[in-house]
């Protein structure tokens, strides 16, 4: 039969099996895995030579037409003249006076499945089972042991593989139906657009081969779709065991969804889950899962197993709402429901931050390898400072002073751990040159050394103070620095620690420059990796710092549409550098009202600032009233980005201009399509804001590459103005302008950048020759 293979590890097997009770993820300690580690390293060190540690067990065995894999590490193995002992060690906080036979059945089922294993490959009769239960505030150890023979391992072993056996059912029955429904599904289309074929092909034959491949496909090419088809057809063939969808914002998840759906109706059969941020999907107010306050968390693991299988047996493109739907109806939590559901899916569609962030990456896919997956990364320019974030960390001096004095009456160890910390941040402040910063390549061990002080005393205190004043605010301090330290483990030469003193406060930071290895030590985890943008320009610049290799693929299309139906204008006679911005107001305005006034329609604007494109569109408003405008706002919520996009309306009998920014919330992701949307007007080359990390990482490529200056401005600028231009073109029968305003377009270096389909381009000097040209395109007598 067809996919009887069962592959699980013990662990997984006994945890998913027999967990009951509720879900508690309230505070009990993040510190508390490092020194269980560290606890289990000290116990397997103090025994003799008869003590093996860590010990790798695999067995293979038919069962019910079934061939299971099973994969576990016991902690210890005990040699004891004729007797056998198989050694778990579990570390604790609870009174081991209060541990008794019976304390937790999870670690006897784990340690005599260990048992069952090393007794059936060694053809024993009987064999021992200890529990070692190491107290980390008193490191005293309590053992417990026990005697099976083989026939009561036995009878338990298969007891716990016939409960699973609905689940390996299950699976073996979908992975059949999924396989056979992939193998005769044809592409969704009739025919292939420009590029498409190109790019579904590139993507399948990395796959394969287990490379990454790095794809600029324009606006058109249907690079979702291009993408999922070939992944998929990979899973129907083995070759991949899981699909990663990883996207940076909300709306290309929807997308994804969109294209699986189109499979669907064309027979596909795929299981696709869409995962969302807990603070998101949680019911309740505050996401924190507390059987006490929640009924969702109280029972949770009593109920769970019964919410995954009707879910898998109902439905296959399990979106939020579905989610949702079950939870309610299971009455358990939504956030870990819905990861219990992605073990099961063949395709997760999630943000970045579950495969790259090492705070809240999925452990339960990546903590181990073994699996093939394969990572579809959507928008990858986005990739780069998302990934900078991920992987830096920085601390605050204030917020550690005003803790200090609120624990100066409550805790004595906290309010001196905090003392030494403003102490240390006091003299790091020290260093500052004249600018207010100080950068080193070196780290700060000092801090280091003082923020585990802190995290441990900070833990005890939180262990016995919940709901007390002051609790959270610790708690936020608590988990930064855990956050600080976790990152501290990563430094390398890609990193400078740097401290940076303002009015108010201190930061010291671990700043992460190049973020290209770890990228690709988490890409490693899954294998093949594909990258695509519709503006992966400069290709060499995102191979080097996505964590891309010599022998990796790229593939560069060009746009499946028409040229002729979209004009590109360089107005070369206007300078935007700050220095002489106050000089091109008032002539911006004027270039804005000759573009508009050829054509009736909706336009954007997009300025390099705030500031600077509310200068224009103030003068723009008093110069020529008569024309509709809209701004847009910093931090506009979710209900003002739609009614502010509300207004494009392609059935309008007046003009629009609607005034951004680059790189801000209109200048990317938005469709606005048809008529919505007939230009673009670009003010400058998008040069991020110069400040302290700017130049840092100019400084940094500047030594190691010889290209500060493009890899921490020019590229990540124009990266802006190409997602720029191109809310403009969205479908066949778009048609429609993209004006570029400033001098530096012309030059040999940005036009290097331009993608082939912006050639040619028009030069323009002046108003007459504008709008003589904007006529013609408009095909104005």
């Amino acid at each position: 039969m067809e996919n009887r293979e069962v592959k699980i590890s013990v662990r997984n097997l006994v945890e998913f099996v027999l967990r009951a009770g509720n879900l508690d993820s309230r505070f009990t300690g993040s510190s508390r895995a490092l020194e269980g580690t560290r606890a289990h390293q000290k116990l397997q060190k103090s025994k003799g030579e008869e003590y093996e540690k860590e010990v790798a067990l695999k067995h293979k065995f038919e069962y019910k037409e079934f061939l299971f894999n099973l994969e576990g590490r016991a902690d210890g193995i005990i040699h004891e003249g004729d007797y056998i002992v198989i050694d778990e060690i579990k570390s604790t906080t609870y009174p081991l006076e209060l541990i008794n036979d019976d304390y937790n059945l999870l670690h006897w089922a784990q340690a005599k499945c260990y048992a069952y294993i090393y007794l059936y490959q060694k053809e024993l009769e009987q064999i021992e089972v200890q529990l070692s239960y190491f107290h980390l505030d008193s490191e005293q150890v309590k053992y417990i042991r026990r005697g099976f023979t083989k026939g009561e391992l036995e009878e338990f072993f298969f007891g716990l593989i016939d409960r699973y056996l609905i689940w390996a059912n299950y699976t073996r029955d979908w992975v059949n139906i999924r396989d056979e429904a992939i193998k005769s599904l044809g592409f969704p289309f009739e025919n292939y657009r420009k590029g498409q074929r190109e790019l579904a092909v590139a993507v399948y034959k990395t796959v394969i081969e287990e490379k990454k491949l790095f794809a600029n496909a324009p606006t058109g090419t249907g690079k979702t779709i291009s993408t999922l088809f070939p992944a998929i057809k990979a899973i129907g063939e083995g070759k991949v065991s899981k699909i990663f969808y990883l996207t940076a914002k909300t709306i290309a998840r929807s997308v994804a969804e969109e294209a699986v759906i189109l499979m669907k109706n064309k027979g596909l059969k795929i299981k696709t889950i869409t995962l969302t941020a807990k603070e998101k999907i949680c019911f309740k107010e505050k996401a924190i899962c507390n059987p006490e306050k929640c009924e969702y968390a109280k029972g949770h693991f009593d109920r769970v197993n019964d919410a995954i299988l009707e879910t898998l047996q109902c439905e296959d493109i399990i979106t939020r709402e579905i989610v949702e739907k079950y939870s309610i109806q299971h009455k358990v939590c939504p956030f870990e429901f819905s990861l219990d559901l992605s073990l099961f899916a063949d395709c997760v569609i999630c943000d970045y931050n579950y495969v790259f962030d090492p705070r809240v990456n999925l452990k339960r896919f990546f903590a181990e390898s073994g699996d093939k997956y394969v990572f579809l990364i959507d928008e990858a320019h986005n990739l780069v400072d998302r990934a900078r974030d991920m992987f830096s960390a920085e601390i605050y001096k204030k917020p550690i002073l005003e803790m200090k004095r609120i624990m100066k009456d409550k805790d004595k160890k906290l309010s001196n751990v905090l003392t030494k910390i403003n102490s240390a941040m006091i003299e790091a402040k020290k260093q500052c040159n004249e600018e207010d910063h100080f950068i080193s390549k070196e780290e700060n061990k000092e801090i280091y050394g003082l923020l585990r002080k802190f995290t441990t005393i900070a833990e005890e205190w939180l262990l016995i103070n919940e709901g007390t004043e002051n609790y959270e605010q610790l708690l936020e301090m608590y988990f930064n620095a855990l956050n600080y330290l976790r990152i501290s483990e990563l430094y390398d030469e890609r990193f400078v620690t740097y401290v940076e003193k303002t009015k108010e406060d201190v930061k010291i930071k671990l700043f992460c420059l190049d973020p290209s290895k770890l990228l690709k030590e988490s890409i490693e985890k899954g294998n093949p990796a594909i990258f695509f943008s519709a503006t992966l320009t400069p290709m060499e610049y995102f191979k080097a710092i996505l964590g891309g290799d010599l022998e990796d693929y790229s593939i560069r299309l060009t746009s499946p549409f028409d040229t002729d139906n979209r004009a590109i204008m360089v107005l070369d006679n206007v300078k935007t550098k700050f220095t002489y911005r106050e000089k091109s107001y008032d002539v911006i305005a004027d270039y804005i009202n000759g573009a508009v006034k050829v054509k009736q329609g909706n336009y954007m604007v997009f300025f390099p600032s705030y500031s600077y494109m509310r200068e224009v569109s103030e003068r723009f408003k008093t110069r020529y009233d008569n024309i509709n405008t809209i701004i847009q706002e910093p931090s506009m919520t979710e209900e003002q980005r739609e009614e502010f996009l509300k207004n494009f309306d392609e059935k309008s009998k007046t003009t629009l201009v609607g005034f951004g920014v680059l790189g801000g919330i209109f200048s990317e992701g938005v469709d606005l399509k048809g008529d919505r949307l007939i230009g673009a007007i670009i003010v400058g080359v998008g040069l991020p804001q110069l400040c302290l990390e700017r130049d840092i990482i100019r400084d940094y490529f500047n030594d190691t590459k010889e290209m500060g200056y493009e890899y921490a401005y020019m590229y990540p600028g124009m990266n802006k103005v190409l997602q720029a231009a191109g809310r403009v073109i969205r479908s066949e029968d778009d048609k429609g302008i993209i004006m570029l305003i400033d001098e530096r377009f012309s030059s040999r270096s940005y036009q290097s950048l331009f993608p082939k389909e912006w050639f040619p381009n028009l030069k323009i000097k002046e108003m007459k020759s504008l709008k003589q040209q904007l006529r013609i395109f408009w095909g104005n007598k």
